[in-house]
């Protein structure tokens, strides 16, 4: 029996973790949901049981065995080590921890060069859900070829930015069709009808902090067994799920069956069917990353390429939830079982 605490728990991210909890292999745990005052008192459901967000109080960490951090930055940056104190292994999943020293930034998915966590890791970063699903991807085309050079344009949806830029765009949309004046609190930008690559300089949003934490990401799982893609990240006028327009020049030429033998597999689903485009909406409570390739065939063998675009899309909360939940399993050969007499 566990004990797992999740920090942030009204979040959207909250949210997705607790239900993912109640699907996987940690369901008979004690779970306690923690916030800070924005969070607290909310009435919630954990399994058939009616509970509440409790405070992140000095004594909300006691005998907790993982506590995920959901919540914003600076709500890791404040707690964190309290967790650590009270001996619970931490999980953050806000991007606060992953240039901390010692901790890792991990994919359980991702065939990673880093070192496995011991007792030793203050803290374990569930990689960035876009950097996971990129790796991937990058990943399985390194089995048919090298790859000499890549670059992904990252669309990111509302709910990368929380609850409140979700209201703000909805708020936006309806604003426009009545024509009137627009919220900007979180973007401070029409994000409504439109697409970003810069925020207004009063945006609490942070275009430019995810493309940094997904680049720090994607470095910290491909490591140097081959090129890591340029990202561009680019606010989409969406509410839920990525999508990435991904370019590709392999070292050299390979088979387009070849290709698609490598992409195919457990937790990428290589769409073949022109009229199953992936879609953020297509994506939405899926576990796997959508993609589906173009190529430029080869001039002397119109059935290779060496050059080639991947359109993907992936449920941004559900990977995150569950990359988030493989490191969990993965930590728990660290965690003592039972008391030493």
């Amino acid at each position: 029996m566990y004990k797992i605490a999740i920090a942030g728990a009204s979040t959207l991210l909250g949210k997705e973790l607790k239900d993912a909890l109640a699907d996987s292999a940690f369901a008979a745990a004690q779970l306690v949901l923690l916030d800070e005052e924005e969070g607290m008192g909310q009435l919630d459901q954990v399994g058939d049981e009616v509970t509440f967000v409790r405070a992140l109080s000095p004594d909300a960490f006691e005998h907790v065995d993982f506590t995920f951090f959901c919540g914003p930055e600076a709500m890791t940056a404040r707690h964190w080590r309290k967790a650590l104190a009270a001996g619970s292994t931490v999980l953050d999943l806000s991007g606060a921890l992953d240039r901390e020293a010692g901790v890792l930034v991990r994919a359980p998915w991702i065939d990673t060069e880093a070192g496995d966590a011991d007792l030793f890791t203050p803290a374990v970063v569930p990689a960035h859900p876009a950097a996971l699903a990129l790796a991937l991807v990058m990943e399985r085309l390194q089995q048919a070829a090298p790859v000499r050079w890549a670059a992904a344009t990252m669309l990111m949806p509302a709910s990368e930015f929380g609850r409140a830029a979700m209201d703000e765009l909805h708020q936006q949309t309806v604003n426009l069709l009545s024509f009137q004046a627009l919220p900007k609190a979180v973007f401070d930008a029409q994000a409504a009808y439109n697409m970003l690559t810069g925020l207004g300089e009063n945006a609490t949003a942070n275009l430019t902090g995810v493309a940094e934490r997904v680049r720090r990401h994607l470095t910290s799982l491909l490591g140097r067994r081959g090129a890591v893609p340029a990202v561009l990240a680019v606010a989409a006028p969406v509410f839920h799920g990525h999508a990435f327009s991904i370019a590709v020049e392999l070292e050299r030429a390979v088979e387009i069956a070849a290709l698609e033998e490598a992409l195919g597999g457990e937790h990428v689903d290589l769409v073949l069917e022109d009229t199953d485009s992936p879609s953020n909406l297509a994506a939405t409570g899926q576990n796997d990353v959508l993609v589906r390739m173009r190529v430029e065939p080869g001039e002397r063998n119109p059935a290779e390429a060496r050059r080639l675009w991947l359109w993907a899309a992936s449920d941004n909360l559900r990977l995150a939830a569950q990359n988030a939940l493989e490191c969990a399993l993965d930590l728990r050969r660290i965690r003592p079982q039972g008391t030493v007499q």
